[in-house]
């Protein structure tokens, strides 16, 4: 899309990538949305990974480690991302990476920055997906600083445990007219089911939770009922979840897929999706598929699910975290015809508040209110 806005500030999006995870897709989505609003935007990714759409001017340091990976290819790089700021004197830097090493962030927050307005993006709750491991260290840097969550329950958090002055939250926004296309133009050439709940992530156990969804399924009357479990994805733990499902005799009930960019049809074709992580961020899965019109049944992890899904009303928010609970809820989806529909048809509207259009409103109120 051409920006046809007069320009206004410069703005800078740090993200350790462009593709892969929800925090990286949500830094490209904001890149879009500050430059529609006029901004003139730019990129620095951290990693030579580029798969989301984006808009405005990219500088890959990611590229350039590729060339050099030795401990002098990384001060080179340093070097290059410091004249980058310098030459382009940016208005703001919104840092969007985690920041777990300590001496890496003391020193780029207290040197780099120092002389740049800054907004930092916090996108887990987990404190040690989100910072270092030093609560003293985070509390000097970050008290003072300008800090958005992207779920109001990690901004409670963080607000009393690093003693927070200026937190406030911005959910992450979605692309619901490409999401609509998308849905339109593709269709499933691989996956021949009529009948499938679905799970598209990433296939990382200690984080998803995928071996409470298989005992889960398992103990549900689901595949009695005709139902398959599609898992979509790619990740360290595949070969285990996988194996799992073999030696739990579910090998021709639970159906694998690798991961595709756009999973817009497999979603839309679903009964529902379903969500087992032990902790978020803010998933956007979950928008994806209420997006799409797809119910969703989540366990009620922090941080996020209950900030987007309203139990019964466009999906189940499943609490106790517990096997039997999940397996209950998804019963409840597939046998009582009457609260499914109910949650199918309030799915897209009840997500209508995390547009681009309506979040970019957001971006551009705080950005116009720095000092």
């Amino acid at each position: 899309m051409s920006n046809s806005n007069s320009i206004k500030k410069k703005i800078c999006i740090v993200t350790s990538s462009l593709g892969k995870g929800g925090a990286e897709k949500s830094s490209a989505s904001l890149s879009k949305m500050l430059y529609n609003k006029g901004y003139d935007v730019h990129i620095v990714s951290v990693l030579n990974k580029i798969d989301f759409s984006y808009s405005g001017t990219l500088f890959n340091l990611g590229a350039i480690k590729d060339t050099n990976r030795t401990i002098v290819g990384r001060v080179y790089r340093l070097f290059r991302f410091i004249k980058y700021l310098s030459e382009h004197q940016f208005d703001c830097i919104i840092d969007s990476r985690s920041r777990v090493a300590a001496f890496r962030e003391f020193f780029i927050t207290s040197f780099i920055y120092s002389s740049y307005t800054l907004i930092y993006v916090i996108h887990n709750y987990k404190t040690s997906h989100a910072f270092s491991r030093f609560s003293f260290l985070s509390k000097f840097l970050y008290k003072n600083k300008k800090m958005i969550s992207v779920s109001d329950e990690a901004k409670n958090k963080f607000k009393i445990k690093f003693n927070l002055s200026d937190i406030s939250t911005i959910y992450n926004a979605y692309d619901f007219e490409n999401d609509i296309i998308c849905s339109d133009t593709n269709n499933i050439s691989s996956l021949n089911i009529e009948n499938y709940i679905l799970f598209f992530g990433r296939i990382d156990d200690h984080h998803k939770n995928l071996k409470l969804l298989l005992n889960s399924y398992n103990s549900s009357k689901l595949s009695s009922l005709g139902y398959k479990l599609v898992i979509l994805g790619n990740g360290p733990d595949l070969d285990m979840i996988k194996e799992l499902s073999i030696q739990m005799k579910l090998e021709s009930e639970v159906v694998f897929e690798a991961a595709v960019n756009d999973p817009s049809s497999y979603v839309s074709n679903a009964k529902f999706t379903v969500l087992t992580s032990r902790n978020e961020g803010f998933p956007m899965v979950l928008i994806e598929s209420l997006s799409l019109g797809t119910p969703v049944v989540s366990m009620n992890c922090k941080s996020g699910p209950k900030e987007i899904i309203t139990n019964e009303y466009n999906g189940l928010l499943v609490d106790p975290y517990t096997e039997l609970a999940f397996s209950e809820a998804m019963n409840r989806f597939v046998t009582d015809t009457e609260l499914y529909m109910s949650c199918k048809s309030n799915a897209k509207k009840s997500v209508e508040k995390f547009s681009m259009e309506y979040i970019s409103k957001d971006w551009e109120r705080v950005i116009e209110n720095l000092p």
